[in-house]
């Protein structure tokens, strides 16, 4: 059996899902979630600073749980580990992924956005998924439908989440917990406006707890 994904114990159910173009701007971004409320974030290997950054947070910010987004390939695995991360998150699922994610102690939030997709990973043992792209993958709508035949399952919609929307989809009982860019934008860790995500941070920390 897989291990299971966790948040960290009295987490607020988000997740930031961020991009670091600037690996030296890494640190002071997890201490701005931190101190917003904030005790997870996902950083996505979208930039080629992203193994980077993990590296600097694991080392420096280790109070923040730690995730590598965008995984695709067991090499991105073993990479991210390396530098420090504490659980992986992919869009979708592949066989070749999860025969690979068998040989790693870190969790693995497997993307799916159908029944099938939920089924297969149910059949490998996954209980926690991410449900990707939410909003258009059918969004809250398509979770109802979801919670009647597969009960067991339970999701981390991401993909046009965003303030307005996140506490809608943790109303859900088939949702642990949401991911989004909002809470730390680009933009605002470009500009280092680390008193800006931090406010956001607050802002989502209060969104009601479901774990």
């Amino acid at each position: 059996m897989p291990k299971k994904f966790e948040l960290p114990n009295n987490s607020p159910p988000i997740i930031p899902v961020v991009v670091i173009e600037n690996a030296a701007k890494a640190p002071d971004l997890a201490r701005a979630l931190l101190a917003g409320g904030i005790k997870s974030v996902e950083v996505t290997l979208r930039s080629p600073a992203a193994i980077d950054a993990i590296r600097a947070i694991s080392t420096l910010v280790p109070e923040i749980v730690l995730g590598a987004g965008t995984i695709l390939s067991p090499n991105q695995m073993d990479r991210a580990a390396k530098a420090g991360a504490s659980f992986f998150v992919s869009p979708g699922a592949t066989n070749h992924l999860i025969d690979a994610a068998i040989q790693f102690e870190q969790p693995f939030l497997f993307g799916a956005s159908t029944a099938s997709e939920a089924m297969a990973l149910r059949e490998h043992g996954y209980r926690r998924l991410k449900f990707f792209p939410a909003e258009s993958a059918g969004g809250k709508s398509t979770l109802k439908g979801l919670e009647g035949p597969l009960p067991d399952l339970s999701f981390c919609p991401t993909g046009g989440i965003n303030q307005t929307n996140a506490e809608e989809y943790l109303t859900l009982p088939n949702v642990f917990s949401v991911g989004g860019s909002w809470i730390a934008p680009s933009n605002l860790i470009e500009a280092g406006a680390w008193a800006e995500i931090t406010s956001l941070a607050q802002t989502a920390s209060r969104l009601a707890t479901k774990i």
